[in-house]
This record gives C-alpha cells, structure tokens and sequence, in this order.
C-alpha cells in the first residue's frame, strides 16, 4: 500500500533527526549554528530536531566549553549525545568490535598472550590514524605541534582542544615556566569498546607520544568515566619519548620498546 502524505513526511522527519544526531556522533558536542552549516539546514529546523531530540531523552544541552579570556555574552550551547543516544547508534556496532577483539584474543590463547594479540592489533590500527595526521605536524612548529594533533583529531571528529598549562617538571616560577599542553578530546568515537579493551587507548597514547616526538601522559578517559580524554604534552623541548626520529610513526604491526610506551594512568 502507498504511503500516505503524512507518512512520507513522518518518515522524511525522522531521516532528518537521524542526521543530526549522527553529525553530533561523527563530530562531538556540537551547536546548533554549526549543525546547520554542516548538514546544509536552516538553524530553525536544526533547533526542532534537536528539541525531539531532548524529549526522547536521546541528546543534552551544555555550555560550550571557552579557553582562555571568554568574550561578552552568554556562552554558546553546543548539543550532546546521552548514553541512551549514543546507543541507538552503538549498540549493534559495539557487539561486532568487542566479538572481534575478543576472537582475537581467543584466537592467541586468551591470557597475556591475547591481551598482547589485542594491544598489537590496536598498535597497527591508530599507527594507519597516525600516519595521516604525520604531514600536518611535520609541517608546524615545535611549539604548535599539539594544535596540529587537535586539529586533525577534530577533523576526524575527536572535537579535541589544546590548553596551555605550566610544566609539571621545571623549577622555574609559574610566570617563566614553559608551558606544557593539555590534548582534550570531547569525543571518542570507540569509547565503549575501550571500557573492555584498554589496549585501545594505550596504543593511541603512544602514536601521540611518537607523533609529538616526546613523552606524554594520559591523564583521563571518557572509555574510564571520565567527562574529557586529557593527555598531557610536556612543554617543547623535553626530552624525546624514544631514539626514534620525532614525529616518526611506527609501521603497523611493530612494536615499541617497553621503556618507549608512556606510563599508563588512566584512574
């Protein structure tokens, strides 16, 4: 039976919810101007979809987050996924990564020999993800290197930031300390899959560690409960976190020295 009129409309209103609440998966908290812009909307009909959104309970309102001196006015709203929203896009993909990496593991014997068959597998994955983002660095400052991470992270939908703080490791006053950088990625697109398997984020913290061409320090997960995942990058001129060349991306399926892998601290 042909559909009626309304049903067509229901369903063609349904389809455009859907978009946005995949931009909003694919890019992190985002707000309505920029959802509008990206999916080629008027910032009315965003604003609809995302208010049945809200009621479904499936995305929340927050204030944008501002580094730095904030201007006048209020704060931006950007729009995030909940756990019941991320769900309904997760729920059959999670099932096939976890049944994949847990064959892996099987596979290998289970024990440490599947849990190192796994961190092998995530070596080679987020080592291909590095690989693209090497141009980029190589091409800026020293000193800039952490924005260009963050910048090619949120091209990949990672909705990562940069904030300069003091060095956890000079004796030099705050005022004269080099400043060191906080990673923050408002968005992880394998966060459920990380809760089972750490390896995951340990394999991207040492892709960053070879990428930035020094130690860093994981210092929150989203995949931990955590709001933001926080890597703290040592201000320019520390020491390099191997004797690879900085910004040298290990081939997929090698991997690094123990005394190269930055310490885990993901509490």
């Amino acid at each position: 039976m042909p559909a009626t009129a309304a049903e067509a409309l229901a369903e063609g209103h349904r389809a455009t919810r859907d978009r946005v609440a995949r931009s909003i998966l694919d890019h992190g908290p985002s707000s309505a101007a920029d959802l509008a812009s990206r999916l080629g909307l008027t910032a009315a009909a965003v604003r609809r979809h995302l208010d049945g959104l809200a009621a479904s309970g499936l995305v929340d309102a927050r204030e944008q987050r501002v580094y730095g001196s904030r201007g006048r006015g209020r704060p931006a709203k950007v729009f995030a996924l909940t756990d019941a929203g991320r769900s309904a896009f997760y729920q059959a993909y999670d099932q096939l990564a976890a049944d994949a990496l847990r064959w892996i593991s099987d596979a290998a014997g289970g024990g440490k020999a599947g849990e190192e068959a796994v961190a092998a597998f995530a070596r080679a994955r987020f080592a291909r993800q590095g690989r693209q983002y090497q141009a980029a660095l190589e091409l800026a400052d020293a000193e800039q290197r952490a924005e260009a991470l963050a910048e090619a992270l949120s091209a990949d939908g990672y909705a990562a930031t940069v904030r300069r703080v003091p060095s956890a490791v000079s004796s030099a006053p705050p005022a004269s300390a080099p400043a060191g950088a906080q990673l923050c990625q408002h968005h992880c697109p394998v966060a459920h899959i990380a809760e089972q398997f750490p390896q995951l984020c340990e394999a991207e913290t040492e892709v960053f560690s070879q990428l930035l061409g020094t130690h860093v320090q994981r210092l929150a997960t989203i995949a931990h409960g955590d709001g933001v995942c926080t890597t703290y990058v040592p201000a320019s001129g520390a020491a390099p976190s191997s004797s690879r060349t900085p910004g040298a991306v290990p081939t997929a399926g090698t991997s690094p020295n123990e005394s190269d892998r930055p310490r885990r601290n993901l509490a």
